[in-house]
């Protein structure tokens, strides 16, 4: 992992005295400093047990510049011939280590550069830049930033993918939020593109294979306007197409729900919004707070009220007969949409790029040509689709013989796979959760109160409410639909007190962890406590909830079903308004 550290002077890192000898300059002395400082400090002193804190400071940072005819490092400012051969020299330097810099085995972590670090020193595991020094151009700011923006490597090799990982953290002066802001800008206006807006007819070009006669179509303007209205009904994009964090949220949680006549499209729907959604979000350290347990409300007899109704853990066990299994994913493969043959079909359009997106007009298409390749090599369908759904071969071979579908393999393979292995799995899903029994563990096995106190829940102001009934001083919510709700418990009288329930209150389920959103205690009218965990879903039917989300979901109230050991137990619900959660008790005012 390193660090880069770009200057705008060489003697502030690295200088010399009157007999020729390199010495410290202010930003070497400093780092050391606040290394070896940071070293003995109570939150970092075991990641330094081994280490000799007295001269791994030095050990692990370098400067990497060009050096003068006098064998001194200098600028590399390159506005001139003579700097810009000073630069190339400090590029072939840095270039020599550039393997090197990648093994665990270098205690180089830090590097300190002026200007040397171009297009070609492609190392990829670089997680924090730190600009010392005002960057005016605005290559040379795309240049500085692009240091990081490469998937990091293991010692392998092997490129590691996700947000968790590839994260990167830029220490700027003041301005570069702007010129993040600016960046974007120019690529709207150089493309034509706006970033985070769904256009109407975004959605017209999704195939769609006519369950009549197999042709396969574009899904055309009026149902892509009808998708549309749907998005904005939900409150995912505004009525100019503005994306909205709560999409942003379901696309990221596997969550997004469509209509059910565009099922069949649902992934191609979430590829395309994906596309849109993929905003560059800059999270300004300063607003970032640490969010305390307000003790009036933590320690209360109220709230230990309500954590004693839901803070135990349970076990489950799944009983399913495995031939009701194989009966139904065959069937299931049987009712699935026809498969057609593989097609082609060649269109040309004029493209416009004007402030409101690009646009495309059709000027002339060919026909749909149909790819009759009987003498293509078939993929091995029994060890994909035994990697895709966890069966065995046997169970695979038995599904797909008794399906009598092995024609349409032949047919479209690439299409098939996909097909059944969507179909097994949602059968198997399904049966998990048909046939799940919990069970609380015993007294001794519970998320303690003080878990509270003890593990640190931050967040930034943009995504912080403030709150008086909350176990917590600010709600710290991650969708449009979490603040509504967090609104509306603070102005509800009924509600006495809730909590966010934090990421490590998790229930265990077959499908994974499943971490429920709200405790919430109210007062009825005659004086009765009532107790809740609240799920806030865009949708309150699980019907229209992605299956694997419907599935946790049901794990979830099973949970809670079987804490319901002791009088007014805690009631499961899936709402996103306080009101419809209170509407089927008597309330009071």
């Amino acid at each position: 992992m390193l660090s880069l550290f770009f200057i705008d002077k060489v003697e502030r890192y690295r200088g010399y005295d009157s007999e020729g000898n390199a010495v410290k300059g202010d930003y070497a002395r400093i780092f050391e400093k606040e290394y070896r400082r940071f070293a003995r400090h109570p939150d970092y002193d075991t990641l330094f047990k081994e280490v000799d804190v007295a001269t791994a400071a030095e050990d692990v940072h370098n400067g990497y510049f060009s050096i003068d005819k006098k064998g001194r490092w200098t600028d590399t400012a390159e506005n001139n011939q003579a700097n810009r051969d000073n630069a190339e020299q400090a590029y072939k330097l840095i270039m020599r280590q550039k393997e090197k810099l990648l093994s665990l085995d270098t205690p180089l972590k830090f590097i300190f550069s002026h200007s040397a670090l171009r297009e070609g020193w492609d190392n990829p595991n670089v997680f924090q830049i730190c600009a010392l020094r005002d960057i005016q151009s605005e290559r040379e700011r795309r240049q500085t930033i692009g240091r990081g923006l490469r998937l990091c490597v293991d010692q392998e090799g092997q490129r590691l993918r996700g947000f968790e990982v590839n994260t990167l953290t830029v220490i700027a002066m003041e301005g570069y939020e702007a010129f993040a802001e600016k960046l974007q800008n120019e690529i709207e206006q150089d493309t034509g593109f706006r970033f985070g807006v769904v256009a109407r007819h975004q959605f017209a070009a999704i195939p769609v294979v006519d369950g009549v006669d197999g042709q396969v179509k574009p899904l055309g303007i009026e149902a892509s306007e009808v998708l549309w209205n749907h998005l904005q009904a939900a409150g995912q994009i505004d009525s100019s197409g503005r994306v909205q964090d709560s999409l942003r949220q379901a696309l990221k949680d596997d969550k997004l729900v469509v209509p059910d006549e565009f099922a069949p499209q649902h992934a191609e729907i979430a590829k395309v919004l994906r596309k849109l959604a993929g905003r560059l979000e800059i999270k300004n350290a300063d607003e970032r707070r640490q969010v305390r347990p307000r003790q009036a409300v933590l320690r209360s007899p109220e709230f230990q009220a309500l954590w004693d109704r839901i803070k135990y853990q349970t076990t489950y066990r799944v009983a399913f007969d495995n031939e009701d299994l194989l009966e139904k994913c065959t069937r299931a493969l049987q009712e699935a949409p026809p498969i057609p043959k593989t097609r082609l079909q060649w269109r040309t359009a004029d493209i416009a790029i004007g402030h409101s997106g690009v646009e495309a007009t059709e000027t002339t298409g060919s026909a749909t040509v149909v790819l009759d390749e009987a003498d293509i090599e078939l993929p091995d369908v029994l060890t994909e689709l035994q990697n895709r759904t966890r069966l065995t071969r046997r169970s695979v071979q038995r599904i797909l013989s008794a399906s009598g579908r092995l024609d349409d393999f032949k047919r479209n393979p690439q299409q098939f796979i996909e097909l059944a292995g969507q179909a097994i799995n949602r059968c198997k899903r399904q049966a998990l959760v048909d046939g799940i029994k919990y069970q609380r563990l015993g007294d001794e096995h519970y998320y303690s109160q003080e878990l509270f106190e003890t593990k640190e829940l931050t967040g930034y102001l943009k995504n912080m409410l403030d709150a008086s009934k909350s176990v917590h001083e600010s709600v710290v919510y991650e969708s449009d639909v979490e603040a509504r709700f967090a609104d509306q418990l603070e102005k509800n009288d009924a509600i006495k007190m809730y909590a966010k329930l934090p990421g490590w209150f998790q229930v265990e389920t077959p499908l994974g962890t499943y971490n429920p959103d709200w405790a919430v205690l109210a007062d009825a009218a005659d004086g009765e406590r009532l107790y809740f965990v609240v799920e806030t879903k865009s949708s309150s039917f699980l019907d229209d909830l992605r299956i694997a989300e419907s599935a946790r979901i049901a794990c979830g109230r099973a949970h809670f079903d079987a804490l319901k050991v002791r009088e007014s137990p805690a009631r499961y619900e899936v709402t996103t308004e306080v009101d419809k959660l209170l509407a089927t008790v008597d309330v009071s005012p």
